[in-house]
Formats: structure tokens, sequence, C-alpha cells
């Protein structure tokens, strides 16, 4: 059996980033922090963290996390259910569930459930922001126990929900598309006017162009990584972008924002996947995440 305050620490390392950080959150020194650290490494026979600015956590850390961020809920519970329990401790103690989901859906509904289950719950959320081709491999390599994915196959160890889908709309300002799209939408317009990605990993404005106009362009871009920017960029006539119609629909309706191809919308499906594990605040997470998203998502 792994201890939990091993776990714990291991955790508190990777989620802090940093042993001293790590300690002040455990109230210990840091030096009993890398005792702790040491001695996990030595039981499983792998190192769990790399050491750095930030400390990081290996293939085998993330997986002891994932497994210390379980027990921690369950021990929750537990305290919750047990006052006497609760009790013992000197200091309040929070759980936390780390998950995955891509920025947009950060950004239009997925606050409202975190609201909710948090109201319920008093777990902690851990929520790591990659694209939605890309958050399932979170759950594959044991760093979250959930995610909004767009991969509708379960990662083997999870189940699936059906969130729904997020529309979108390729977005610019009058500005940007009087001075780019004159001549209409095309192979040649489209390799002269800006677009917008969120990072390497996002094809959505490229998948949108080959949709329309069917075939492939080279698209030149800015990377801005944040939904927000995406807005903000597009207003200040930098460039066009694929926004989720949620932000965008009182920029739209008081014309600060034109779609290049009215009515051309692009949906992506999304899931939710989360570990298959008997715990009470996964499922509250799960009820929360599935209601937020059939109030916003088509």
């Amino acid at each position: 059996m792994l201890e939990s305050t091993l776990l714990a620490t291991v955790a508190a390392v990777v989620r802090e980033g940093s042993f001293e950080r790590a300690a002040r959150l455990l109230h210990i020194t840091p030096s009993a922090v890398s005792q702790r650290v040491r001695q996990m490494e030595d039981r499983v026979g792998a190192v769990l963290v790399v050491r750095g600015q930030p400390c990081t956590a290996t293939e085998a850390g993330a997986r002891i996390c994932r497994h210390a961020d379980s027990v921690a809920v369950l021990e929750h519970d537990l305290r919750r259910d047990l006052p006497s329990l609760a009790s013992q401790g000197t200091h309040a103690t929070f759980s936390t569930i780390r998950i995955a989901i891509n920025a947009d859906s950060l950004s239009t509904w997925f606050v409202s459930a975190m609201r909710d289950f948090y109201a319920q719950s008093r777990v902690l959320l851990d929520v790591a922001v990659d694209d939605q081709d890309q958050t399932n491999e979170w759950l594959r390599r044991g760093h979250v126990l959930a995610a909004v994915t767009s991969h509708a196959k379960a990662v083997q160890g999870c189940k699936v929900r059906k969130l729904g889908s997020l529309r979108y709309c390729a977005t610019a300002s009058p500005a940007f598309v009087l001075q780019h799209f004159a001549a209409g939408v095309n192979a040649d317009t489209l390799t002269r006017a800006p677009s917008i990605v969120f990072d390497r990993n996002d094809r959505l404005q490229e998948r949108w162009v080959r949709r329309q106009l069917r075939r492939d362009v080279l698209l030149p871009a800015h990377r801005l990584p944040s939904s927000q920017a995406f807005v903000d960029a597009a207003l200040a006539d930098v460039g066009w972008g694929m926004n989720p119609l949620l932000s965008v629909q009182e920029h739209l309706a008081t014309r600060r924002l034109v779609e290049l191809m009215p009515g051309r919308f692009m949906d992506v499906p999304l899931y939710w996947q989360v570990a298959q594990q008997p715990l009470p605040a996964l499922d509250a997470l799960t009820h929360h995440v599935v209601r937020a998203a059939g109030r916003s998502l088509l």
C-alpha cells in the first residue's frame, strides 16, 4: 500500500511546481518534502518528479498524481461524512480533481459547471488547457481524471458522455473584411489575409476553409493562446478567426464583427471522458458538467 502522505506530497510538488511551495502548503519543511518524494520514488522504483523550474511529473509521476487525487477525494468525502475525523486535523484540507479542457469551453460555458460543483462539494479543480483534439491524451497518460474532448472513443479506463456541439463562425471586423475580402473569400484572398490560431495544434481555421473551398489553403496566421485574445484581435482589425458563437454573438449583433461567409458555421462535437472510478465527487462533477453543457451547447 502507498501511504497517503507520500502520495499527497508528490502531488503537491507537481501541482505547486517546487519543493518550497509544496512545503508551505503541507506545513512541513522543504527537506521533509524532499525525503518523502525520494521515499516514494524508492517505493515505486521510478523517478516521479523532474527537478526544475518548475518541477514537473514524469509519466510515472503523473499516474501517481492521478492516484493521489483519487485518494484525496475519497478522504475528503470520508471527512465530510464523519465530522469527528475532520476535527482531528489542525488545518483546513481540500481535495483536488485535475481535468483537461479546451480553452473555448473554459471561456464560454464551463465556469458555470465549476461554480455549481464547488458549491455542492467544496472540491477544488486543477484545470489544464489544451486543444479539444489533444485533451484525451492527458487522460491516456494519466495526468487528469476527466477531460472535455472532441474524441467520442473512450480512453481505456474511462467512460464517455456526449455534451453537445460548440458552434463556431469565421469572424473579423468590418474594416478587416473591407481591406482583405473586398473581392470575396477565396483561395487568393485567404492567402493574403492574416488568420488567428490558438497554437500549433489549432486546425479549426484550416478545416473551415477546406469545407468551404473543397481544397487546402496555406493560411498566414498570428498565434494567440487565449480565447479572449481571439475576440480582441478580431475587433482590433488584426486578423480573422474561428470564434465560438457564444463569445461573439453580441459583437455580431452590433456589427463590431461580421462573418466572412454568413451562415457557414462549423459545429465541433464535444464529449466528457471521465475515469471509471467509484468517486462520488467525480459523479457530481459529471452531473454539473453535463447540465451546464446542456444549457449552452447545441
